[in-house]
């Protein structure tokens, strides 16, 4: 198996300090947002036989066996992350693998550039993801109950809002969603701006389940994402506890540090909180306007120890094992390729000392048995 050096991007909205302190390193005082885990050609964890997706371009089926391969093609189907979220990320929302191979087909037909701020699919996957809590967490996942988010907006007394607290007691209640965040997202953006400073103020006066909107306007004043998120189920997670976000279901992480894996993709398609492009009738036509429960998801018991994140997605499989003083030794070995995170303790992976935030690539075959104290996250495929 391979240890992985990984890159930490330093997006604006990253945390200073989570990913340092699990690293057991000094901050830098810069954000870091992001660790990457993987073989994405953006930043490609580095090995000590070359970087890992020139390792696995050189024998696709060696490192990913056969079966991954004749599911997925000769890649890695996921790439896993820490995720340090020290201010809110963009409200945004996936394509279904249909819509993206098509919007992707799409944009190259136009010849749309594809570093252009402009662009909206940049490839032709999907990309649900599965984030999990290492921290207490906070995020926005899947719209909340119509009347529920009338009566936020209601309680806040902004004469503005009142057109969209009627609306959002029509029926039915995908079309009163729809025509309220295509409102929201087409509205004058200067009498928007103006109601979004009315709105954070009442929600800072108000508190509780209005604060974190406060704490998102604080963020980003005057951005109709604002009031699009009062649409959203306000979740914390626990440490442990995970949310998993599949095509169309809107979205944001607000804060906290988690451990992140999605399918190799890039196609997002952004509803508010960020100065980035907003493609609103493509947005539209992807969003699933369904009221839902956010489904926290809590690990299940599975053979040898194992505790599953279940999703439905195949392109990657999430789950952790919790290894206790003195526990017995655990054979992980697979057909299909995993990458080995500890997130606590102090682990052994075949030959490496794994410590809070390293990790290990294990082609697929490959013997990997791990023991020691600690938390170990793996991730792999269903193949």
């Amino acid at each position: 198996m391979d240890r992985l050096d990984n890159t930490v991007r330093p997006y604006a909205w990253g945390s200073t300090t989570a990913i340092a302190q699990l690293l057991g390193v000094e901050p830098t005082g810069e954000p870091q947002a992001e660790m990457w885990m993987g073989a994405h050609p953006g930043a490609p964890s580095r090995t000590g036989r070359g970087t890992l997706a020139e390792v696995i371009d050189a024998d696709p089926e060696r490192e990913l066996g056969a079966a991954s391969v004749a599911k997925f093609g000769p890649r890695l189907p996921f790439l896993l992350k820490l995720l340090a979220a020290g201010a809110p990320l963009s409200l945004q929302v996936h394509p279904d693998l249909d819509q993206a191979k098509a919007g992707y087909a799409d944009e190259e037909r136009r010849g749309v550039p594809a570093d252009a701020a402009h662009r909206t699919y940049k490839d032709a996957n999907h990309k649900p993801e599965l984030v999990c809590a290492l921290t207490d967490f906070d995020g926005l996942c899947g719209f909340r109950d119509p009347l529920r988010a009338a009566e936020l907006l209601d309680a806040l007394g902004v004469d503005s809002l009142k057109p969209y607290v009627d609306l959002l007691h029509a029926q039915p209640e995908e079309a009163a969603l729809r025509e309220v965040l295509t409102a929201i997202l087409t509205a004058d953006r200067d009498e928007m701006a103006r109601t979004v400073t009315e709105a954070a103020a009442a929600c800072d006066r108000l508190g509780g389940d209005h604060a974190p909107y406060a704490a998102i306007a604080h963020h980003y004043p005057g951005d109709p994402g604002v009031i699009a998120a009062m649409l959203l189920n306000h979740v914390r997670l626990q440490p442990g506890e995970a949310l998993y976000l599949g095509a169309g279901v809107p979205h944001a992480y607000l804060n906290g540090l988690g451990v992140e894996i999605m399918a190799n993709s890039d196609n997002v398609l952004r509803c508010g909180l960020t100065p980035k492009h907003v493609d609103v009738p493509e947005l539209l036509r992807i969003v699933r306007f369904e009221p839902r429960d956010p489904g926290v998801l809590r690990p299940e018991a599975a053979p040898d120890d194992e505790e599953l994140y279940d999703t439905p997605t195949d392109e990657f499989r999430l789950s952790r094992y919790v290894l206790p003083a003195g526990g017995a030794t655990h054979d992980l070995t697979l057909a299909t390729p995993q990458i080995l995170l500890c997130t606590a303790g102090s682990v052994r992976a075949g030959e490496h000392e794994l410590s809070p935030g390293t990790s290990v690539f294990v082609p697929a075959g490959e013997k990997a048995e791990v023991s020691g104290t600690g938390t170990l996250f793996r991730a792999t495929v269903v193949a």
